[in-house]
């Protein structure tokens, strides 16, 4: 089968290698759609933390279910995604209803080699049912399960002012589910481009452009003077979680979705006198790849809005760079195996 690696930095190769056998509590499934995410670009860059290479990435995935041992319920042929986190199922993590942030945790793309091929096997345990949805909206559901995992992190409450720094995909997905959760949503980020995209598509009410504006003057005004109870970062900049503490209302959460290689800096005064929380999301459960599901098939969101560009496997190791120039207004790009 044909795979694509990235084999250092800034590079990569298009390969061939063996497909998959059948094994035991495994699954084989048919690569149809790669959505390209936040890690893949970050990997590429060589900026990803839990990186090393060469590496086959991908987990934004779904496909036709081929195979399969231990799946009760699933059926040959059916349209699938899977969780991508794979985890150890003992650990204290795991023991604790948490696999997401299993101690042992293996994730598809990253710490073992992912989707960009034409066939993955992956544990049978982790598949999610397709339900009717479109092989697009299946490959979307990763994505945003991270955006709904957070913003149950942050137990929102409907009338809540919700900042949410970066409007990147993971951040238009946690803005949907804030949105979704009933908060009144702020999005906050340095691209104009992206924050029209937030108020043209996803009708977020507040916007403020982080390069251009007051921050501090514009989150009272929103806000009434009282500040967001809830802060999420998206963006993985030092910079930006480091200056998220300011933004907080006293009593407010802060919940770190974005991902980086430094130091956290914060005032302490400031932090305590807040009575603040600091938690970080990471990656998603079951509870919220379900979620997101019921939420496109209700209507509530709706997953095409966030393609912006689309190509053939056989054209990413040439498109991908391009990616990364926020002058090409990339969104999510699509990659298909049709």
């Amino acid at each position: 089968m044909k795979i694509l690696t990235c084999t250092t930095p800034g590079k990569f190769d298009y390969g061939e290698q063996e497909m998959p056998k059948a094994t035991a509590d495994h699954a084989i499934i048919r690569i149809k759609r790669i959505g390209i995410c936040g890690t893949d670009l970050h990997a590429f860059e060589g900026t990803q933390p839990f990186f090393a290479y060469p590496r086959i990435l991908g987990h934004e995935l779904a496909g036709e279910l081929v195979s399969f041992d231990n799946a009760p319920g699933f059926t040959a042929g059916e349209a699938v995604t899977f969780i991508p986190y794979f985890n150890c199922g003992t650990c204290i993590a795991c023991r604790s209803g948490k696999p997401n942030c299993c101690t042992n945790i293996r994730v598809c793309g990253v710490h073992i080699d992912g989707g960009m091929a034409e066939y993955l096997s992956v544990p049978s345990y982790s598949l999610v049912h397709g339900q009717g949805l479109s092989m697009d909206a299946l490959a979307l559901v990763e994505p945003l399960a991270i955006g709904a995992h957070g913003v149950r992190r942050a137990a929102v409450e409907p009338g809540e002012f919700v900042l949410v720094i970066g409007a990147g995909p993971i951040g238009l997905g946690i803005m949907e589910f804030a949105r979704i959760a009933g908060a009144k949503v702020i999005a906050m980020d340095i691209n104009e481009a992206r924050l029209n995209f937030c108020k043209d598509k996803l009708k977020v009410a507040h916007t403020i452009n982080a390069r251009t504006a007051n921050v501090m003057d514009e989150l009272k005004r929103i806000t009434g003077q009282d500040m967001p109870t809830v802060v999420i970062d998206a963006t993985g900049s030092q910079q930006a979680i480091n200056n998220g503490f300011q933004y907080m209302a006293h009593g407010a959460r802060y919940v770190l979705v974005g991902l980086q290689k430094g130091e956290i800096v914060v005032s302490h005064p400031e932090f305590h006198k807040r009575e603040a929380t600091l938690m970080s999301s990471r990656n998603a459960t079951r509870q919220d790849f379900e979620h997101v599901i019921a939420a496109m098939k209700s209507g509530q969101v709706d997953p095409t809005t966030y393609i912006t560009h689309r190509v053939d496997f056989s054209e990413v190791k040439d498109e991908f760079e391009g990616w990364l120039n926020p002058a090409n207004g990339v969104i999510k790009a699509m990659v298909s195996l049709d």
